[in-house]
């Protein structure tokens, strides 16, 4: 495995536990909490703010985004559906927003994001979720200009869920990209919320149509995952080709009849079972709910 070294502030003198800033280039930084990875572009014009993590996160993610700006919070990206990328938001937003009442923070969401929080039978603990998303959007890419730099956002269709969103700084040539890519474990196919592993794929590949390597592969367009270390094109390729190769087996072991319990006696993904953590079995089934719901 590649790993990248960067300058980190640590503040878990502040809060009692680590959470780290990880300045990465140009306007955008990481920061690095107990719900995940959160990108953060500052500037005279305030912060731009992908994936706010947790409520009970916030007081910790606001301190470290005030080591870099003291400016108000007037965006907020989330990448997906999932609690710990917006369950921070409005607390984010109440401890950063602006002191001007009419200029609440924009919340960008694809629209199958709301869609999903109102549809019926969802959980009720999410409402404040919902309520929150003030700004979706249905073509990609949604793109604004904040802090003299183009802020680009795009809707990956069905990949770890149907609401997926990555995020392109292209002045600083940062992509945040949520929890398409997981470095270090197994990806969450969010079956149920519209997730696919063909979709995984195609997100994957998009990103690396979007970054460009730099010299001896290290460096260049630098990729913050939702979880998981900071990245580059070269590790994305990696983990693009882990999820096309136990794609490809379980594909084939559907083909020759095998049942799931079959597949998962097989254990397809046997020789990265020691890279990446995570369940392998919850992995491979939901390639073989995936890969079989698209035959019907």
């Amino acid at each position: 495995m590649r790993y990248l070294t960067f300058a980190i502030v640590c503040a878990s003198c502040l809060w009692g536990q680590d959470v780290h800033v990880f300045p990465v280039q140009g306007n955008v930084s990481m920061i690095v909490g107990p719900g995940g990875n959160t990108t953060v572009q500052v500037g005279k014009e305030g912060i731009v703010v992908v994936d706010t993590q947790t409520a009970a996160a916030a007081p910790q993610v606001m301190a470290a985004i005030r080591t870099l700006s003291d400016r108000p919070i007037l965006w907020v990206i989330n990448t997906s559906v999932d609690a710990d990328h917006m369950g921070g938001n409005e607390a984010l937003i109440r401890l950063g927003g602006s002191t001007d009442a009419s200029e609440r923070a924009r919340v960008v969401a694809h629209e199958n994001v709301l869609n999903r929080l109102v549809a019926p039978g969802a959980a009720q603990t999410r409402v404040g979720d919902a309520a929150s998303v003030n700004d979706t959007y249905f073509r990609s890419p949604k793109d604004f200009l904040f802090n003299g730099e183009p802020v680009m956002v795009y809707h990956m269709p069905a990949a770890h869920t149907d609401g997926d969103s990555i995020v392109l700084f292209r002045r600083s040539d940062v992509l945040s990209v949520g929890d398409l890519f997981t470095p270090d474990r197994y990806p969450v196919l969010d079956v149920a919320n519209g997730g696919s592993v063909q979709g995984l794929l195609d997100g994957l590949n998009k990103i690396l149509e979007m970054a460009v390597a730099g010299k001896y592969q290290e460096g260049g367009t630098f990729v913050i995952p939702g979880h998981g270390r900071l990245c580059d094109e070269a590790d994305v390729v990696e983990f693009r080709d882990m999820v096309t190769i136990i794609r490809d087996r379980v594909q084939d072991m559907i083909k020759k009849g095998m049942t799931l319990d079959q597949v998962k006696a097989g254990k397809p993904s046997r020789d990265y079972d020691t890279q990446y953590k995570g369940s392998p079995d919850v992995f491979v089934e939901a390639i073989y709910k995936s890969l079989t719901a698209r035959k019907l």
